[in-house]
């Protein structure tokens, strides 16, 4: 893929995560309210949106950093991460299983690795 082909790729990635994440954290602050009770299971779907929302911003700062050149591994490190941390802190909430908390260190570190490909480009 030429780069500015992989750039738009990323920046239309991160339009449609950041999109998803505004959407699924006003329904966890509304919507969600009703069918979880448990004020720690809400807490845990808003740091999911919180997370969510940030590392949408980083995949679009992945696609346009370094004077138009994308970062695509930084920018996947992020996808991944939301997938991985984001999607099970959600899954926690609606599940109540407790154990795919062992999936969220593993985003966490997606996460880490995409904003440290940034740090150390060139």
């Amino acid at each position: 893929m030429a780069l500015r082909e992989t750039s738009d790729f990323w920046l239309r990635v991160a339009g449609f995560s950041g999109a998803l994440a505004v959407g699924l954290g006003a329904f966890g602050a509304h919507g969600l309210k009703a069918r979880v009770t448990d004020a720690a299971l809400l807490k845990v779907w808003d740091t999911g949106a919180q997370y969510h929302l940030v590392h949408s911003l980083g995949i679009g700062l992945a696609a346009v950093s370094n004077n138009g050149r994308p970062s695509p591994l930084a920018a996947a490190c992020f996808a991944g991460g939301i997938v991985l941390f984001s999607g099970s802190l959600y899954t926690i909430t609606l599940t109540g299983n407790r154990k795919l908390g062992m999936v969220a260190p593993i985003g966490g570190l997606a996460y880490m690795a995409g904003w440290t490909m940034l740090a150390l480009r060139k």
